[in-house]
Protein backbone atom coordinates (compact mmCIF):
# COMPACT_ATOMS: atom_id res chain seq x y z
CA UNK A 1 0.00 0.00 0.00
CA UNK A 2 1.37 3.44 -0.88
CA UNK A 3 1.20 6.43 1.42
CA UNK A 4 -0.13 9.85 0.72
CA UNK A 5 0.56 13.28 2.15
CA UNK A 6 -1.03 16.71 2.08
CA UNK A 7 0.87 19.86 3.01
CA UNK A 8 -0.99 23.06 3.86
CA UNK A 9 0.06 26.43 5.20
CA UNK A 10 -1.95 28.48 7.69
CA UNK A 11 -1.25 31.73 9.56
CA UNK A 12 -3.22 31.41 12.80
CA UNK A 13 -0.88 33.55 14.93
CA UNK A 14 0.38 36.05 12.39
CA UNK A 15 3.14 33.78 11.09
CA UNK A 16 3.30 30.82 8.75
CA UNK A 17 2.49 27.43 10.24
CA UNK A 18 3.06 24.38 8.04
CA UNK A 19 0.64 21.48 8.44
CA UNK A 20 1.15 17.89 7.28
CA UNK A 21 -1.57 15.24 7.12
CA UNK A 22 -0.11 11.95 5.93
CA UNK A 23 -0.59 8.24 5.66
CA UNK A 24 2.93 6.83 5.81
CA UNK A 25 3.75 3.42 4.38
CA UNK A 26 7.52 3.83 4.00
CA UNK A 27 10.01 5.22 6.53
CA UNK A 28 11.39 8.73 6.24
CA UNK A 29 15.12 9.15 5.79
CA UNK A 30 17.05 10.68 8.72
CA UNK A 31 16.42 14.42 8.73
CA UNK A 32 16.04 17.48 10.94
CA UNK A 33 13.50 20.30 11.17
CA UNK A 34 14.20 23.99 11.68
CA UNK A 35 11.00 24.25 13.74
CA UNK A 36 9.40 22.05 16.37
CA UNK A 37 7.33 19.15 15.04
CA UNK A 38 4.19 18.58 17.13
CA UNK A 39 1.94 15.76 15.98
CA UNK A 40 -0.49 13.01 16.83
CA UNK A 41 -1.33 9.67 15.21
CA UNK A 42 -4.90 9.15 14.11
CA UNK A 43 -4.52 5.50 13.09
CA UNK A 44 -1.83 2.86 13.44
CA UNK A 45 1.47 3.28 15.27
CA UNK A 46 4.62 5.19 14.37
CA UNK A 47 8.16 4.21 15.32
CA UNK A 48 10.66 7.05 15.63
CA UNK A 49 14.42 6.87 16.06
CA UNK A 50 15.30 9.93 18.12
CA UNK A 51 18.40 10.64 20.19
CA UNK A 52 19.63 7.12 19.51
CA UNK A 53 16.53 5.33 20.83
CA UNK A 54 13.37 3.90 19.26
CA UNK A 55 10.08 5.41 20.44
CA UNK A 56 6.55 4.29 19.60
CA UNK A 57 3.53 6.57 19.21
CA UNK A 58 -0.13 5.77 18.63
CA UNK A 59 -3.53 7.44 19.10
CA UNK A 60 -3.69 9.21 22.44
CA UNK A 61 -0.09 10.38 22.44
CA UNK A 62 1.55 13.61 21.32
CA UNK A 63 4.90 13.55 19.51
CA UNK A 64 7.24 16.51 20.05
CA UNK A 65 10.51 16.70 18.12
CA UNK A 66 12.83 19.61 18.82
CA UNK A 67 14.51 21.76 16.16
CA UNK A 68 17.83 20.44 14.93
CA UNK A 69 17.34 16.90 16.28
CA UNK A 70 17.99 14.19 13.70
CA UNK A 71 15.25 11.56 13.55
CA UNK A 72 13.45 9.06 11.37
CA UNK A 73 9.82 7.93 11.31
CA UNK A 74 7.96 4.99 9.86
CA UNK A 75 5.18 2.46 10.45
CA UNK A 76 5.65 0.40 13.60
CA UNK A 77 3.15 -2.17 12.31
CA UNK A 78 2.22 -2.91 8.68
CA UNK A 79 0.91 -1.54 6.49
CA UNK A 80 1.05 2.13 7.56
CA UNK A 81 0.12 4.79 10.09
CA UNK A 82 -1.70 8.11 9.72
CA UNK A 83 -0.84 11.29 11.55
CA UNK A 84 -1.31 15.03 11.69
CA UNK A 85 1.73 17.24 12.37
CA UNK A 86 2.20 20.98 12.75
CA UNK A 87 5.56 22.76 12.63
CA UNK A 88 5.50 25.80 14.95
CA UNK A 89 8.53 28.06 15.19
CA UNK A 90 10.31 28.17 18.54
CA UNK A 91 8.79 31.57 19.30
CA UNK A 92 5.29 30.10 19.44
CA UNK A 93 6.35 27.70 22.22
CA UNK A 94 8.79 30.05 23.97
CA UNK A 95 6.43 32.88 24.93
CA UNK A 96 7.47 33.97 28.41
CA UNK A 97 10.36 31.50 28.41
CA UNK A 98 14.04 31.68 27.54
CA UNK A 99 14.88 32.46 23.93
CA UNK A 100 16.03 28.94 23.06
CA UNK A 101 12.57 27.49 23.57
CA UNK A 102 11.26 24.70 25.81
CA UNK A 103 12.92 21.31 26.14
CA UNK A 104 11.18 17.93 26.23
CA UNK A 105 12.83 14.94 27.85
CA UNK A 106 10.86 12.39 25.79
CA UNK A 107 9.50 12.75 22.24
CA UNK A 108 6.34 10.71 22.86
CA UNK A 109 3.95 12.03 25.51
CA UNK A 110 0.83 10.22 26.70
CA UNK A 111 -1.84 12.94 26.82
CA UNK A 112 -5.11 11.91 25.11
CA UNK A 113 -6.75 15.29 25.73
CA UNK A 114 -4.02 17.32 24.06
CA UNK A 115 -3.73 14.76 21.26
CA UNK A 116 -7.46 15.08 20.54
CA UNK A 117 -7.33 18.89 20.50
CA UNK A 118 -4.27 18.82 18.25
CA UNK A 119 -6.12 16.60 15.76
CA UNK A 120 -9.23 18.83 15.85
CA UNK A 121 -7.31 22.09 15.46
CA UNK A 122 -5.06 20.68 12.75
CA UNK A 123 -8.10 19.48 10.76
CA UNK A 124 -9.85 22.84 11.11
CA UNK A 125 -6.79 24.83 10.06
CA UNK A 126 -6.02 22.49 7.18
CA UNK A 127 -9.57 22.76 5.84
CA UNK A 128 -9.57 26.55 6.14
CA UNK A 129 -12.50 26.48 8.57
CA UNK A 130 -10.97 29.13 10.85
CA UNK A 131 -9.88 31.64 8.21
CA UNK A 132 -12.80 33.90 9.07
CA UNK A 133 -12.19 33.45 12.80
CA UNK A 134 -8.53 34.49 13.26
CA UNK A 135 -8.93 35.20 16.98
CA UNK A 136 -10.35 31.73 17.58
CA UNK A 137 -7.55 30.12 15.57
CA UNK A 138 -4.85 32.06 17.42
CA UNK A 139 -6.47 31.38 20.80
CA UNK A 140 -6.76 27.63 20.24
CA UNK A 141 -3.20 27.34 18.95
CA UNK A 142 -1.82 29.39 21.86
CA UNK A 143 -3.75 27.27 24.36
CA UNK A 144 -2.62 24.01 22.79
CA UNK A 145 1.07 24.91 22.70
CA UNK A 146 0.94 26.62 26.09
CA UNK A 147 -0.61 23.56 27.72
CA UNK A 148 1.95 21.32 26.02
CA UNK A 149 4.77 23.37 27.52
CA UNK A 150 3.11 23.76 30.94
CA UNK A 151 2.32 20.08 31.33
CA UNK A 152 5.31 18.41 29.72
CA UNK A 153 8.32 20.67 29.10
CA UNK A 154 11.41 20.19 31.28
CA UNK A 155 13.69 22.88 32.70
CA UNK A 156 16.51 23.41 30.22
CA UNK A 157 19.12 22.30 32.71
CA UNK A 158 17.42 18.90 33.02
CA UNK A 159 17.82 18.02 29.34
CA UNK A 160 21.10 18.14 27.53
CA UNK A 161 20.90 20.81 24.85
CA UNK A 162 20.96 19.48 21.29
CA UNK A 163 23.55 20.57 18.83
CA UNK A 164 26.60 19.31 17.09
CA UNK A 165 30.10 19.30 18.49
CA UNK A 166 33.07 21.17 17.06
CA UNK A 167 33.87 18.64 14.33
CA UNK A 168 30.29 18.37 13.12
CA UNK A 169 29.84 22.15 13.11
CA UNK A 170 32.96 22.51 10.99
CA UNK A 171 31.76 19.88 8.52
CA UNK A 172 28.27 21.38 8.28
CA UNK A 173 29.65 24.88 7.71
CA UNK A 174 31.87 23.74 4.85
CA UNK A 175 29.13 21.68 3.24
CA UNK A 176 26.59 24.50 3.57
CA UNK A 177 29.02 27.05 2.08
CA UNK A 178 29.58 24.83 -0.96
CA UNK A 179 26.11 23.41 -1.41
CA UNK A 180 26.40 22.80 -5.16
CA UNK A 181 30.03 21.60 -5.24
CA UNK A 182 30.81 20.18 -1.79
CA UNK A 183 34.41 19.54 -0.74
CA UNK A 184 35.75 16.00 -0.52
CA UNK A 185 36.01 14.34 2.86
CA UNK A 186 39.80 14.36 2.59
CA UNK A 187 39.76 18.15 2.18
CA UNK A 188 37.53 18.64 5.21
CA UNK A 189 39.45 16.15 7.33
CA UNK A 190 42.75 17.88 6.56
CA UNK A 191 41.62 20.86 8.60
CA UNK A 192 40.64 18.79 11.63
CA UNK A 193 43.61 16.50 12.15
CA UNK A 194 41.31 13.49 11.79
CA UNK A 195 41.27 10.70 9.24
CA UNK A 196 38.27 10.43 6.94
CA UNK A 197 37.00 7.48 8.97
CA UNK A 198 37.37 9.41 12.24
CA UNK A 199 35.62 12.41 10.70
CA UNK A 200 32.62 10.38 9.53
CA UNK A 201 32.41 8.49 12.82
CA UNK A 202 32.51 11.70 14.86
CA UNK A 203 29.91 13.36 12.63
CA UNK A 204 27.53 10.40 12.84
CA UNK A 205 27.86 10.31 16.62
CA UNK A 206 27.18 14.04 17.00
CA UNK A 207 24.50 14.54 14.32
CA UNK A 208 22.85 11.14 13.94
CA UNK A 209 23.52 10.71 10.22
CA UNK A 210 26.55 10.66 7.90
CA UNK A 211 27.70 13.86 6.17
CA UNK A 212 26.21 12.97 2.77
CA UNK A 213 22.76 12.45 4.33
CA UNK A 214 22.99 15.75 6.23
CA UNK A 215 23.97 17.51 3.00
CA UNK A 216 21.01 15.96 1.15
CA UNK A 217 18.47 17.03 3.74
CA UNK A 218 20.09 20.49 3.94
CA UNK A 219 19.67 20.76 0.18
CA UNK A 220 16.04 19.72 0.58
CA UNK A 221 15.52 22.54 3.09
CA UNK A 222 16.85 25.04 0.56
CA UNK A 223 14.77 23.41 -2.16
CA UNK A 224 11.61 23.90 -0.11
CA UNK A 225 12.30 27.63 0.20
CA UNK A 226 12.85 27.97 -3.55
CA UNK A 227 9.72 25.98 -4.37
CA UNK A 228 7.71 28.20 -2.03
CA UNK A 229 8.88 31.19 -4.07
CA UNK A 230 7.53 29.56 -7.22
CA UNK A 231 10.71 28.11 -8.76
CA UNK A 232 10.27 25.08 -11.00
CA UNK A 233 11.62 21.72 -9.68
CA UNK A 234 14.18 21.38 -12.49
CA UNK A 235 15.54 24.84 -11.70
CA UNK A 236 15.57 24.07 -7.99
CA UNK A 237 17.56 20.88 -8.55
CA UNK A 238 20.32 22.82 -10.29
CA UNK A 239 20.39 25.58 -7.66
CA UNK A 240 20.65 23.18 -4.72
CA UNK A 241 23.28 20.78 -6.01
CA UNK A 242 21.18 17.77 -6.98
CA UNK A 243 22.32 15.96 -10.11
CA UNK A 244 18.94 16.42 -11.80
CA UNK A 245 15.23 16.68 -11.05
CA UNK A 246 14.92 12.93 -10.47
CA UNK A 247 17.69 13.09 -7.85
CA UNK A 248 15.92 15.99 -6.12
CA UNK A 249 12.62 14.12 -6.22
CA UNK A 250 14.06 10.97 -4.63
CA UNK A 251 15.48 12.85 -1.66
CA UNK A 252 12.55 15.24 -1.38
CA UNK A 253 10.10 12.37 -1.04
CA UNK A 254 12.32 10.62 1.53
CA UNK A 255 12.47 13.75 3.71
CA UNK A 256 9.21 15.65 3.04
CA UNK A 257 6.94 12.80 1.94
CA UNK A 258 5.76 14.30 -1.35
CA UNK A 259 7.31 15.24 -4.70
CA UNK A 260 8.69 18.76 -5.21
CA UNK A 261 5.87 19.57 -7.65
CA UNK A 262 3.15 18.53 -5.23
CA UNK A 263 4.81 20.50 -2.42
CA UNK A 264 5.13 23.60 -4.62
CA UNK A 265 1.45 23.48 -5.48
CA UNK A 266 0.33 22.72 -1.92
CA UNK A 267 1.92 25.81 -0.38
CA UNK A 268 0.73 28.08 -3.19
CA UNK A 269 -2.73 26.63 -3.78
CA UNK A 270 -5.64 26.15 -1.40
CA UNK A 271 -6.58 22.85 -3.04
CA UNK A 272 -5.02 19.80 -1.25
CA UNK A 273 -3.00 17.60 -3.57
CA UNK A 274 -2.03 14.00 -2.89
CA UNK A 275 0.92 12.03 -4.09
Amino acid sequence: MTGRAVWRRACPAGQALDLLHARVAEPYAPHVHEQYAVGACTAGREVIRYRGTLHYAGPGSVVVLEPGEAHTGGPADPPDFTYRVMYPAAGLLAEGLSAEGPRFREPVIADPGLAAELRRLHAALGAGLLETEPLQAESRLSWLLGELVRRHASPSRDVEAPGAGRVARLVMAQLADRLVSPPALAEIAAGTGLSRYQLVRSFRTEVGMPPYAWLAQHRVSHARALLERGCRPAEVAALTGFADQAHLTRWFRRVVGVTPGVYRNSVQDRTPRYR
